[in-house]
């Protein structure tokens, strides 16, 4: 198993990870499937040196990603990243975002990260109890901000500061 830079041929399995996702409404708002060219951009506004997205690749098979993202796109907030960990579901349960977010943390001050925040849907206890183990504290809560399948849902804003 390794963690490396994404590159664009990746971008497939990245997606069809993200895709996965959406049905079981606890881990994106998305609501329908996103396609491959819908992602380019955003895949070509990552950055290794600023803005990574990190794929693990399991036996030349994509199982898992994370990817840092501006947060709220304006120069003040330039040292907080926004991140996201997606596991594909075969290999939820692995420990994958747990090295995936382990290695987020460490790698953060040589990004020039000082805070990383993640947003997550109040009733996804399994990624609030990921981030909680590594010392994300809730540094927010959007109250049924979401409306998944006719329930709405509340969004905790989780945020470490890093050392």
């Amino acid at each position: 198993m390794t963690i490396r830079h994404a590159t664009e041929i990746d971008l497939p399995a990245i997606v069809a990870i993200y895709n996965a996702a959406i049905p079981s409404r606890t881990a994106t708002a998305d609501l329908e499937p996103v396609s491959v060219e819908s992602r380019l951009a955003w895949f070509r506004g990552r950055s290794p040196l600023q803005r990574p997205l990190w794929v693990i690749d399991l036996e030349g098979v994509v199982v898992g990603w994370l990817s840092f993202q501006s947060f709220y796109g304006r120069p003040a907030y330039t040292k907080t990243a926004e991140i996201s960990i997606y596991i594909a579901p075969t290999f939820h349960r692995h420990g994958l975002g747990r090295q995936l977010l382990a290695k987020a943390v460490r790698e953060s001050p040589n990004l020039g990260i000082k805070n990383l925040v993640s947003f997550i849907f109040a009733h996804n206890q399994p990624s609030l109890k990921l981030f909680e183990t590594f010392g994300f504290q809730p540094w927010g809560n959007l109250p049924q901000v979401a409306e998944l399948d006719g329930i709405e849902r509340d969004l905790i804003i989780m945020g470490l500061r890093i050392s």
